[in-house]
């Protein structure tokens, strides 16, 4: 990332040892941060990490700049169907997360490289 004239945050590199001082310092990160570059592939079900989520919504809140990258970037009804294991409408707007994150990300599909790509050409 340095080559493209980027520093990195990761919340790893935060020395926490409860679930606060890991939420302070991840907060603390977003906001020191321009840009925030998220994954948001699907983990433990159909969506993405919800501490991921907060974190989008939390970033965009702070008015920074935001890309997800999604491996699959077909939209949610083509993956899921027009509704999900219990039951419940998916919805159709043609997107590959909830709406709520593609108003506030741009999506990449692809992988992390690809959402740096598109950001570093947005940034020219």
């Amino acid at each position: 990332m340095r080559k493209k004239g980027f520093a990195g945050l990761y919340p790893f590199d935060n020395e926490a040892d409860n679930a606060q001082d890991i939420f302070a310092g991840n907060c603390g990160l977003i906001d020191q941060a321009d840009i925030v570059i998220a994954n948001l592939n699907p983990f433990r079900g159909a969506e993405p990490d919800s501490g991921t989520c907060f974190e989008v919504g939390y970033a965009h809140a702070k008015g920074k700049q935001i890309y997800g990258y999604v491996s699959d970037g077909r939209a949610m009804r083509e993956k899921i169907g027009e509704k999900d294991a219990e039951g419940f409408a998916v919805e159709n707007f043609g997107l590959p997360l909830n709406l709520m994150l593609c108003g506030a990300a741009r999506i990449v599909a692809g992988n992390f490289a690809a959402a740096l790509a598109v950001c570093v050409s947005d940034q020219a």
